[in-house]
């Protein structure tokens, strides 16, 4: 199991950072999406699935936690802090609505800790209260998760860059065909939803976003 360090070293190199959604994922199971995510080349995954009862959550986690460690990935838990550590997670993603970051970080000293954020005052909120990294969006329209705000373009990423001392990733609506835009503007670690799963061939599409960041001098260079 890594340590805190290595987690945060390891979490510095990725570039794609993909996100499960079985419900829009054309009928494949998460477990069948994530060995296309391994396959693909990328360094972390988050698992996300709104709709599994907790209990077929955790032991999807277990999997995941198998597949994970043996490829050398990351694996980011969404909300639920009681499955990242019971399951052996590297971390837990938290929105504004979830866990208070400080008793998150209370109960999980060793976990990467992510918070989503939309706005500048969200992300030093974060930031200042000791969140590994940040989660900007969402950045264009999407249909995977209801937000507060509506989407804040690609120029809020070049707006909150100078402020961070943290990494940071975005989210929200990126695909191939405008994911040169957030590259454009400061980003280099990018977290998609239904780019990777509902992508026909997902190992492929994962590979050829990793490549297109790596070309704009993201980590995956």
């Amino acid at each position: 199991m890594r340590t805190k360090s290595e987690r945060i070293e390891a979490f510095g190199k990725i570039d794609l950072y993909p996100v499960t959604d079985q419900g829009q994922s054309l009928g494949r199971p998460n477990d069948e999406v994530l060995e296309g995510i391994i396959k693909g080349g990328a360094r972390i995954v988050q698992l996300r699935d709104k709709a599994l009862p907790k209990r077929e959550l955790h032991a999807m986690a277990v999997r995941f936690r198998k597949a994970t460690g043996e490829a050398g990935v990351l694996l980011i838990i969404n909300d639920h802090i009681d499955i990242a550590l019971s399951a052996g997670a590297d971390g837990v993603h938290l929105g504004q609505d979830d866990l208070p970051l400080e008793d998150a970080r209370r109960l999980a000293p060793d976990l990467i800790i992510g918070v989503s954020t939309h706005s500048l005052e969200q992300a030093l909120a974060a930031q200042a209260g000791g969140a590994d990294y940040v989660n900007i969006g969402p950045i264009f329209p999407t249909g995977t998760k209801a937000t507060p705000v509506p989407p804040l373009g690609p120029a809020v990423i070049a707006a909150i860059l100078p402020h961070l001392k943290i990494p940071f990733t975005v989210m929200g609506g990126i695909s191939y065909d405008n994911i040169g835009r957030v590259l454009e503007a400061g980003a280099s670690k990018v977290a998609v939803v239904t780019a990777v799963t509902k992508a026909q061939d997902i190992a492929a599409e994962v590979g050829r976003l990793r490549e297109l960041i790596a070309s704009r001098g993201g980590q995956g260079a």
